[in-house]
């Protein structure tokens, strides 16, 4: 094969992967558009305001403003335009917006603009516009970049194509739930796909095993991201994922909120386990009468640590006043009703240690945690347990019980793993719903601007999602609902309300 060729084909694999190759030029520029760093490692300056206050550019960098796709976004009641080359440049020269003339910018007349903030035609720019004295070389970089920003897509995201990913076990205790998980998602595809996909682009979903260890995972999100070059995770299956990897990537996730806590790459449609437990704690003080030192947060496993310090500050925010969280080892724990953390076999030994000692607190908990323990509970413990539930089926509307059943039968799943189909197709209900409102032009901050202006939809499986800027739980809240046995029996006790952050 000649090297004529070879480049040839290199070139057509970067042309039907959708990726843009940079030069060396454009990345320099492409590091200060995003970062505010030079090429030369200096630190730059930039001037804000009437008064020319100096703050360092990494501050302030364009696509703080811009955004890193250029389009812009509203904030502080300032609308920073578009950066699209297209539009400033090779546009139709003069034109009209706002009684003010907008000629087309040239080399000079942008690098103008960004140092003094006036632009071809005089006018002088918002005083939010911050300037900067560049050097020739990380001005012409700059330049360079600005003139590729609009083919630079996010990875996934092909001329006809939309690439995401999700990570499913195939081995171990886990390996049902990721075959369910896969089943709702590609049932999901499919049937958007026979619709002619979203906006022009057909979806691929690519599904990797997480292994059952933290360096696996890891290394699997890392193969999603580097050479699968997904756009987004959906519903991913690993509780071991660490969500300080996708923030370092700027990688969304919508689906169960990772080990290491949200940030703001994660959209999580239901409550976690800590928002569950809090309306079982306030049903215990409203409706049980418990006093609010009498409740205790009790955990099993190292991996729950984190979760029981959100769920006892949250408590303390509503004002409870419980003692530290307590890891359960075997013993006996205090309190007249303990908030349990954990897996179900731990649940059932802290059952087991409270009848030893002769105690019958009550007890909480989430059932997509414990529900496996409760059928093998003795009879002294009815109406002692009362389990949180995101949703139950008096939510489900006739057009949710349509969409769930239809699930079902193309993907041969039982009806008994629906809370697993349900949390599943919320998860891809939100997604789609906010890709199709990013249009074609798709990058991964408009989605995440997307998701979180998401408000009220109505899954018809579940209360209403919704996020929000500084909110990433679609609920905040969840049904109780008190077993009794044997049985076992399930009563709902209290409905679904909103939690709110303090009373």
């Amino acid at each position: 094969m000649t090297a004529a060729l070879k480049l040839v084909l290199l070139m057509l694999c970067w042309c039907l992967s959708g990726a843009v190759q940079l030069s060396e030029q454009e990345l320099a520029g492409k590091r200060l558009y995003r970062e505010g760093v030079s090429s030369s490692d200096a630190q730059l300056l930039a001037r804000v305001g009437p008064g020319d206050m100096s703050v360092p550019a990494s501050v302030l960098p364009c696509a703080g403003c811009h955004g890193n796709d250029g389009r812009g976004r509203s904030e502080g009641g300032v609308r920073p335009p578009s950066l699209d080359w297209q539009r400033l440049a090779l546009g139709p020269g003069n034109r009209e917006a706002n009684n003010r003339r907008y000629p087309a910018y040239t080399d000079a007349s942008l690098a103008r603009v960004i140092r003094s903030g006036t632009d071809p035609a005089g006018n002088r720019l918002d005083p939010a516009m911050p300037r900067f004295d560049l050097s020739l070389a990380d001005q012409r970089n700059l330049t360079a970049y600005l003139k590729r920003l609009g083919e630079d897509r996010d990875p996934g995201v092909e001329e006809g194509t939309l690439r995401l990913g999700t990570l499913l076990p195939e081995q171990g205790p886990l390996a049902e739930a990721g075959r369910t998980v896969r089943a709702v998602l590609e049932d999901g595809v499919a049937q958007l796909n026979q619709q002619g996909g979203i906006h022009g682009r057909r979806l691929q979903l690519v599904a990797l095993d997480p292994g059952q260890d933290p360096v696996s995972t890891a290394q699997a999100l890392d193969t999603l991201m580097q050479r699968e070059r997904v756009f987004a995770l959906v519903a991913p299956l690993a509780p071991l994922l660490d969500s300080r990897q996708l923030e370092r990537a700027g990688l969304p996730l919508i689906g169960a909120t990772p080990r290491s806590g949200g940030n703001g790459q994660v959209f999580d449609p239901l409550p976690g386990v800590p928002g569950q437990l809090l309306s079982v704690a306030l049903h215990a003080r409203d409706a049980l009468g418990l006093a609010p030192a009498a409740l205790r947060v009790v955990y099993a496993g190292a991996e729950q640590a984190d979760a029981a310090q959100v769920l006892q500050q949250r408590l303390r925010q509503l004002g409870f006043a419980t003692a530290p969280p307590l890891a359960f080892m075997g013993q006996a724990p205090d309190g007249e009703g303990i908030l349990f953390l954990g897996h179900a076999q731990a649940f059932t030994a802290l059952a087991s240690s409270l009848q030893a000692s002769g105690r019958n607190p009550y007890l909480f908990a989430a059932s997509g945690q414990v529900a496996g323990a409760v059928p093998g509970l003795p009879p002294s413990w009815s109406r002692r347990v009362l389990l949180a539930y995101p949703f139950v089926p008096g939510d489900w509307t006739a057009q949710g019980r349509a969409t769930l059943a239809g699930v079902q039968l193309r993907q041969g799943l039982e009806p008994r793993q629906a809370s697993l189909q349900v949390s599943t197709l919320c998860a891809w209900q939100l997604l789609v719903e906010a890709l199709k409102q990013i249009g074609r032009d798709a990058s991964r901050e408009q989605l995440l601007v997307a998701l979180e202006q998401l408000h009220d939809i109505d899954t018809g499986l579940t209360p209403l999602l919704g996020f929000g800027p500084g909110r990433r739980q679609g609920m905040t809240g969840a049904h109780v609902v008190e077993v009794s046995l044997p049985g076992p029996g399930f009563t709902e006790v209290a409905p679904y309300r909103a939690v709110p952050d303090s009373l």
